[in-house]
């Protein structure tokens, strides 16, 4: 079947118009990128899709919100349930339409993914993941009382909710997912990171979470044993200095110098250090190589001509290392 790679798509680089926010505009984009895969595949690579829902989970929360008095709210856990087969079967259908067309005999198929978390995460004692809408303080305080949220003001804008965001232990339907890959289709699979369980004496039980969808796309990848995980993001490739007249775009890094930029801020925790860190994990379980890039530009960066790829071992010398650690400065906090 050719090597194998994790692509994983942004939630957000499905939404290129925040005016147009529908499920066809989010269709029409899905479609696009699936173009890209398909390509992949056609030229011999086997995928393995994942993809984000943070907007997409938003905006059924906020639906069940507005319909608060007439349906109950949606729990959470359902919530990345649900819009993990929305987006698969936008994904799926997609690739099996751009599959027919090309004339590739493959299959794309869903799997609605369940994630193990520590349910003694410290994540859970300390949410800080903003999910849903703003409100006011009535009504945030209302939600807190009644339906037990924590809520956090947010820098004046009103009022919002925060949930946990654990640390993803391992994948349960990782062995199907590999039998899947191995049988020849194209799975979608730990969308939005997976719906975040607990183990409880064997039994699994969903809990009100979110699973970073590039740390979980990580997991995956090391668990059906993929030669390259593929990040997608809003931007072509990685920068350091980012939004300043020094920026500077990078398209070969090795992991010993994406851990030095990270440790000098470049990358920061709500944009691209979720990204560089879930690749630094991936190749330190052993993973092989990781691309960051935009969805338009994923077969130019498989072939090296776009994106920035970061490798291992590949270490600098101690001297080149120190050097080019000094020579950092602090990153915009903007690239996505």
């Amino acid at each position: 079947m050719g090597k194998l790679a994790v692509v994983a798509i942004g939630g957000n680089s499905l939404i290129k118009d925040k005016r147009h926010v529908d499920l066809y505009s989010q269709l029409a984009t899905v479609k696009e990128t699936c173009r890209q895969i398909a390509e992949l595949v056609q030229t011999g690579w086997n995928v393995a899709v994942t993809h984000g829902n943070g907007p997409q989970v938003g905006f059924l929360i906020r639906r069940a919100e507005l319909a608060t008095g007439e349906l109950p709210l949606i729990p959470l856990e359902f919530a990345v349930a649900d819009t993990q087969g929305a987006i698969g079967y936008m994904i799926q259908q997609s690739l099996m339409n751009e599959f027919w067309q090309r004339g590739i005999a493959r299959q794309a198929v869903t799997v609605v993914t369940q994630v193990v978390v520590d349910q003694n995460d410290p994540a859970f004692k300390n949410p800080t993941k903003p999910i849903g809408s703003f409100m006011t303080r009535e009504e945030a305080e209302r939600h807190a009382r009644e339906d037990g949220w924590t809520v956090v003001e947010d820098a004046g804008r009103g009022w919002r909710r925060v949930v946990p965001s654990p640390e993803p232990q391992k994948i349960v339907e990782g062995a199907a997912i590999k039998d899947l890959i191995n049988a020849g289709y194209i799975a979608i699979c730990a969308g939005g990171g997976g719906v975040p369980v607990i183990e409880r004496e064997g039994l699994l039980e969903g809990v009100a979470a979110v699973i970073d969808k590039d740390y979980a796309s990580s997991l995956l990848a090391t668990a059906i044993g993929a030669d390259l995980l593929v990040i997608s993001t809003g931007v072509s490739r990685v920068a350091i200095n980012f939004g300043k007249p020094d920026q500077k775009e990078l398209d070969h890094l090795t992991a010993a110098e994406a851990e030095a930029y990270l440790a000098a801020g470049h990358f920061p925790p709500g944009n691209m250090g979720p990204k560089v860190k879930a690749i630094l994990r991936y190749l330190g379980r052993g993973g092989k190589e990781g691309l960051i890039t935009s969805p338009g530009e994923l077969v130019r960066a498989v072939e090296g001509k776009a994106g920035t790829r970061i490798v291992a071992p590949g270490r600098p010398s101690a001297t080149s290392a120190d050097s080019l650690f000094h020579s950092m400065t602090g990153a915009n906090t903007t690239q996505m």
